[in-house]
């Protein structure tokens, strides 16, 4: 790692802006894109945005610059050495001279080998430092740094870019239910385009598919032909560059590399078989798109199906008769396509139609694919080597017929067991996942209880009267009047609190919403904005609460802020008519709720820091707004509880306890939210306010967590 790093900050070029395509000087060293993303990832939780932006960025750029030039040198080297070109010295065939043929083809193995490093290591400095481990990997795949994306550019007021950010990475994760909020809340704000909903990662070829598909559905030939066209022409690019890529180095699946003892041949077989399967897979990937579970079925012939009538519609017979001798050659007994071709053949003239042929790239990529084919299944028959053929259009005889009737044994056998070990999982989990929740129930209620350290507070309900565990509804907190005082700090402030400034809320478009923290409540008592006591007793409040709760769940260690918030909802007048909403949809708060799956995953852009929260209310005199736990499922209510002046409500915040807000449908809701960490790193501190005879004087020190992120501030 030490020596990838010293590499990194030497080189020449470290933004790949500079870089045109795989045009890359001999002096250029691409910075790893993992070690980009560990710095974005550092930045993200010290909230330096811009930071974020620039190395998340990179990230992207320079993971694309190292495909591209890996497909770029594996293409040229093969294009210039060829194996199938016989040995200039070997004129005539020469008893016993197999070994010098083998001299020649391996003779081109290392040149080509030579040709491929050195284009590489000139283009992207020495391929050690490229390598990044499966979990990188992995988040790459699923898009993840777009997800740190949205929420930088949030941060910055680039919206278009948070927007397009934030559906890239939806796409492939359309189960993720706070990006489908995120989105939903940018889609009611002002300046966001249709537009800018794009996915940054669409490939050309597909982007050109699904565009001629909808300009077919609407009846517009024309412009369905060009981009169909277009995809079939960057398919076989696409096409092209996958094969290439599969052109890596041989994957020990299920073998110890240490017990690996195959011969030369053997070897060179194994590796081979496993590059061929992954040059038939790419027809799956080339298929597949994000926000599709499964690839298009016949993806290829289909282009030719959709341009044949596109042609047809348009009064183009030569065109459509191209393509429908096209597709035939995937399925030449379909016969609908042959009852066209032979009118279009009618309807331009039997001579003119007989000339016309098949498109000859296409023609190549079919004898190319069934050659593999013959070779892995020879593999397979001989060998072993399973080979699972990706394609519906593969004539029955290219396999083998003991070897259909063993795989389709195999198949069946494979899936019934299949079968049998879901379902026995299943109940296995369902087992564990019950023990694990009575146990961890029994400990955590039996943890409950601790002193309350205030007398005028009492305990109302307990975890088993809320139906859940780590929960407690407690009483007496503060007075009628230190509630009306905290209210009219959260009116004061709304014009120069969070900036919401009775903005329709981000979770609600029924409701107006207004807020402010802890550090700006003081900072405008500084400036004489609001009253002085009202932002100390703000503080004094949060600190009453988060004492309580320490001392309550007993905890081994302290409990820290993570965030503080005296926030109020307003419901809108002239839009509370058939309302069904929430005033904040069901959401655990440490973790990303999937009521679809009953799952809570933990992991960012979730506040994972979060271990406790804890609601202060401070008036009754509204309707609707009543706080509610729920199961994992998001739709199965607990508990209720009905906000009043001096209530808390606390509870753990992981996925235990699913919690939202029903909608307010008259007057003010306010209440204070608090979220209290275990970590001292993620605390959010107010160090001092201090009085002393010339009046209060300020020493803060505010180690503020930047979790500010929109659809998360929830009471």
């Amino acid at each position: 790692m030490l020596w990838r790093l010293v590499v990194a900050i030497l080189g020449v070029c470290l933004i790949p802006s500079c870089l045109s395509d795989v045009q890359l000087s001999s002096n250029v060293i691409l910075e790893p894109y993992d070690l980009l993303f560990d710095t974005a990832v550092e930045a993200y939780y010290k909230g330096d945005w811009m930071t974020v932006i620039l190395n998340m960025e990179r990230a992207l750029r320079n993971k694309a610059a190292i495909r591209r030039v890996k497909a770029h040198c594996r293409i040229t080297c093969a294009n210039q050495s060829a194996f199938g070109e016989p040995l200039s010295s070997m004129v005539v065939p020469v008893p016993g001279a197999g070994s010098v043929e083998d001299l020649g083809f391996f003779q081109k193995i290392m040149k080509r080998a030579d040709c491929v490093n050195t284009c590489e290591s000139e283009k992207i400095g020495p391929p050690t430092i490229h390598k990044v481990t499966e979990d990188v990997d992995l988040e790459f795949k699923k898009r993840t740094p777009y997800n740190y994306l949205q929420v930088a550019y949030f941060k910055i007021n680039k919206l278009d870019k948070a927007v397009a950010a934030a559906n890239t990475f939806f796409l492939a994760n359309p189960d993720h239910m706070e990006m489908k909020q995120n989105l939903d809340y940018y889609r009611m704000m002002a300046g966001v385009q249709q537009e800018d909903f794009k996915d940054l990662e669409a490939r050309p070829h597909m982007a050109e598919f699904l565009a001629g598909k909808r300009y077919y559905s609407s009846d517009s030939f024309g412009l369905a032909i060009d981009h169909f066209e277009a995809a079939v022409e960057e398919y076989f690019s696409a096409d092209q560059e996958c094969r290439a890529l599969c052109e890596g180095a041989y994957v020990y699946d299920g073998y110890n590399y240490m017990e690996y003892s195959a011969d030369l041949f053997q070897s060179m077989t194994d590796h081979y078989m496993q590059i061929l399967n992954c040059k038939q897979r790419c027809s799956v990937e080339l298929a597949s798109t994000a926000g599709k579970d499964k690839p298009f079925e016949d993806f290829l012939p289909s282009h030719f199906n959709y341009l044949q009538f596109s042609y047809y519609s348009s009064e183009k017979y030569e065109q459509a008769i191209e393509w429908a001798k096209t597709y035939l050659l995937f399925h030449p007994e379909e016969e609908v396509m042959n009852q066209n071709l032979a009118y279009y053949s009618a309807m331009l003239g039997e001579d003119k139609a007989a000339a016309i042929s098949a498109r000859l790239v296409v023609k190549q990529h079919i004898q190319q694919s069934l050659l593999e084919k013959e070779l892995l299944y020879f593999a397979y028959e001989v060998f072993g080597i399973t080979f699972v053929d990706p394609d519906s259009w593969t004539p029955a005889d290219v396999m083998p017929l003991k070897l259909r009737e063993k795989q389709k044994t195999e198949r069946e056998t494979a899936a019934r067991i299949t079968e049998e070990i879901g379902n026995l999982m299943k109940e296995i989990e369902t087992l564990v996942e019950e023990k694990n929740k009575e146990s961890t129930d029994i400990a955590k209620i039996v943890r409950e209880g601790g002193p309350l350290l205030f007398d005028d507070i009492k305990i109302t309900m307990t975890s088993k009267q809320l139906n859940g565990s780590q929960r407690v509804l407690l009483d007496g907190f503060i007075s009628e009047g230190e509630c009306r005082e905290l209210t009219r700090l959260s009116n004061a402030a709304a014009l120069k609190g969070d900036g919401y400034q009775g903005r329709p809320s981000p979770h609600s478009p029924y409701e107006s919403f207004q807020g402010v923290t802890v550090l700006k409540a003081i900072k405008l008592g500084q400036e004489e904005t609001v009253p002085l006591k009202s932002a100390r007793l703000f503080f004094d409040m949060s600190e009453k609460v988060r004492g309580v709760m320490e001392s309550y769940f007993r905890l081994d260690s302290p409990l820290y802020f993570s965030y503080s918030h005296l926030v109020c909802r307003s419901a809108i007048d002239e839009k509370q008519d058939d309302r069904d909403d929430l005033s904040h949809l069901v959401h655990a708060d440490n973790c990303l709720l999937v009521s679809e799956l009953n799952e809570c995953i933990k992991e960012p852009p979730a506040y994972t820091n979060r271990d406790y929260s804890a609601i202060l209310y401070l008036n009754d005199d509204f309707e609707g707004g009543d706080f509610i736990f729920t199961e994992l499922d998001s739709k199965t209510v607990t508990a209720e509880v009905r906000p009043q002046c001096g209530r808390v409500v606390g509870f753990g915040a992981g996925n235990e306890n699913p919690h939202g807000v029903r909608a307010v449908t008259k007057g003010q809701r306010c209440a204070v939210a608090l979220w209290f960490t275990l970590d001292p790193k993620h605390e959010e501190k107010v160090t001092y306010l201090s009085v002393n005879s010339s009046g209060i004087v300020y020493i803060m020190s505010f180690f503020l967590s930047f979790y500010v992120v929109m659809g998360y501030f929830v009471i």
